[in-house]
């Protein structure tokens, strides 16, 4: 991106799909939506801009092994991740910062907590 905090036209856009609440897109889905409005865009510009957002410290890049990369705000949160399906869900649990501090002796910058889980439709296909 231009300069730092300069924003390109598809900087601002991809930022506002990406901080949905709860929605998690992946790069694909930021792509695909794109398209829908600027049908010429090319993969990688959208590919470099999740990459420039994410590296501005904008948004959030969630890794799963096996699953697509996802996006996410920067707002303090933690996720539950499906081990069936990799569906992300926004969860709100204290911060515990200060409690890893003291426990670790060490002066923490951020925390990322996920807690895997089978979601409720994985759960129903596994009782069928």
């Amino acid at each position: 991106m231009n300069g730092g905090n300069i924003l390109t036209k598809y900087g601002e856009q991809i930022l506002t799909i990406v901080m949905r609440k709860g929605e998690h897109p992946t790069a694909e889905q930021v792509f695909m939506e794109m398209k829908a409005n600027n049908p010429k865009i090319a993969q990688g510009t959208v590919y470099n801009n999740l990459n420039a957002l994410v590296d501005e410290g904008r948004i959030i890049r969630i890794s799963e092994p096996g699953f697509p990369d996802r996006f996410d705000n920067t707002t303090r949160h933690d996720h539950m991740v499906c081990i069936k399906c990799g569906r992300l869900a926004d969860v709100k649990l204290p911060d515990f910062t200060e409690e890893i501090e003291r426990n670790s002796g060490e002066k923490i910058i951020s925390y990322d907590l996920r807690i895997r889980y089978i979601c409720p439709e994985c759960r129903n296909k596994t009782d069928k």
